[in-house]
């Protein structure tokens, strides 16, 4: 292999870490994964990574990004959250990453996006309800769906990229 060619493969797989990483901070990372592996298939001519592995990545793609978003509102609706708490909780943990991420680095994206969602979700839900039980109990929903979510959607991303990896490999 030429010194550019393994530098490619270094960046094809630098960038599968990053997506699956990148799903423990919110950012959809099978969508990453899949236009990585589309963008190293186009260069190689779609020899190692041919249509039918992309199309099997596209699938798994949407489906853990919708079994993501059913499993946060599955957990939020449970526990009595409702739609206006739902989307603080989605809002307040971006501002809690960006907010707590210079402090911090990694682990304040992580802290910070939890944190900054469960404030924002008990503040919406304890104006609307004005009683503390029911709004902590929806916060708490919200973030057991969330951690799911990470969970499903972790295990999808994984899976791509055994796939990827084989292909390329094999």
């Amino acid at each position: 292999m030429t010194p550019l060619e393994v530098g490619g493969l270094t960046l094809f797989i630098l960038v599968l870490l990053f997506g699956t990483f990148s799903i423990l901070f919110g950012f959809p990372g099978t969508v990453i994964i899949l236009i990585d592996a589309f963008v190293y298939s186009a260069f190689t001519g779609f020899e190692k990574i041919g249509i039918k592995i992309l199309i099997t990545l596209l699938v798994l793609s949407a489906l853990a990004e919708v079994a993501d978003f059913a499993m946060g509102m599955a957990g939020t609706v449970k526990f009595g959250a409702s739609r206006r708490g739902f989307w603080a909780f989605t809002i307040g943990g971006f501002f809690g990453a960006l907010l707590m991420t210079p402090f911090f680095m990694g682990l304040g994206l992580i802290i910070g996006t939890f944190l900054g969602g469960f404030i924002a979700i008990l503040i919406v839900e304890l104006l609307a309800r004005n009683r503390l039980k029911p709004t902590l109990r929806a916060a708490y929903g919200a973030i057991l769906g969330r951690v799911a979510g990470i969970c499903v959607k972790g295990f999808f991303a994984l899976i791509m990229v055994i796939i990827t990896l084989t292909s390329v490999y094999s």
